[in-house]
């Protein structure tokens, strides 16, 4: 009978045994090239900043730069001077955000459900009409006379969430969320110990499926936060118009004083050479991006995880 000497250990066992394979030399020049990419990604942004607290004078005698001649706080004073109508339109902005993005994301949730369901009858009839959807659309003239005629969606906040609410591009990214990481065998089980369909859904799929909702509600937050088209179409009262809608009339207000300053005589003039046009530009971007990139650190730690669903088995 042969013995083996547990004692002896190879030399190669001792060694930690790294996670990857890549050499640290190797490891260390990734670690550098994302971090350029990193950075690539950020100075634009700062590069906005720092345009939006630069003088018109600065902006005049060296353009943009980093290190501006004269800071100045003249682009925000004119936002701020709006008073209420800023403060209304920020209110605006993110009531119609937080109720779109949730009634988008219950509608898009319950088709994408019943998409994945294969007992379900019309499915293929649905899935269909969903995609040819995205392919052909009624134009803008036919959409804008059935939500303005028949759908009186005019002057409210309706008019701002309904034409958005069904997006089929989310709807196929939730169904295919759903057959990826919500097993058949789970809503058998769940229907086997008397638990109905809605009860399925919110109390046992949708624990499951938080990921990929957290993707879905990131996308259409953006979606509802970014839109100014819309609103110019539907909505002329000053009290329902969003922030975006509102910054894009001001820019196009000072530009349009900016080009015919000399038509309005020579002090007018000279007041309206004074106006910050390209750093209002900048500020109103800082405006518009700061509360909704406050946003992501809540979406993020669901993104990362429905990056790894499925990569470690049982």
């Amino acid at each position: 009978m042969s013995h083996t000497n547990n004692s002896v250990v190879s030399p190669r066992r001792t060694k930690k045994r790294r996670l990857n394979s890549v050499s640290i030399p190797t490891e260390i020049v990734i670690y550098i090239v994302l971090g350029l990419f990193c950075l690539a990604c950020v100075l634009p942004f700062l590069f906005v900043i720092i345009i939006s607290f630069t003088s018109e004078d600065s902006i005049r005698q060296i353009g943009f730069s980093f290190i501006p001649a004269e800071w100045s706080l003249e682009a925000y004073k004119y936002v701020i001077d709006l008073g209420d109508q800023l403060w209304r339109s920020y209110f605006n902005s993110f009531f119609v955000t937080l109720l779109g993005t949730f009634l988008s994301v219950l509608i898009c949730i319950l088709y994408s459900y019943a998409l994945f369901r294969p007992d379900f009858k019309y499915r293929k009839f649905f899935t269909f009409f969903c995609f040819f959807t995205m392919m052909f659309g009624g134009g803008l003239a036919p959409t804008y006379m059935v939500c303005k005629n028949m759908l009186h969606l005019s002057d409210n906040y309706a008019a701002m969430i309904v034409p958005m609410l069904l997006n089929p591009f989310n709807i196929i990214i939730m169904r295919t969320f759903f057959q990826s990481s919500v097993p058949e065998s789970l809503i058998e089980a769940a229907a086997i110990d008397g638990s109905g369909e809605y009860n399925t859904l919110f109390k046992i799929i949708i624990p499951i499926a938080k990921p990929g909702i957290a993707t879905i509600a990131l996308l259409n937050a953006l979606a509802y936060w970014n839109e100014w088209f819309i609103p110019m179409l539907y909505v002329r009262d000053a009290n329902h118009i969003p922030l975006q809608y509102l910054l894009m009339k001001m820019q196009n207000q000072v530009d349009f004083l900016v080009k015919n300053s000399s038509m309005i005589g020579a002090e007018a003039a000279n007041i309206m050479s004074d106006l910050p046009k390209d750093s209002l530009r900048m500020a109103l971007v800082v405006l518009i991006v700061v509360p909704i990139a406050c946003a992501y650190p809540f979406f993020q730690r669901f993104i990362i995880s429905g990056l790894t669903v499925g990569s470690v088995k049982g």
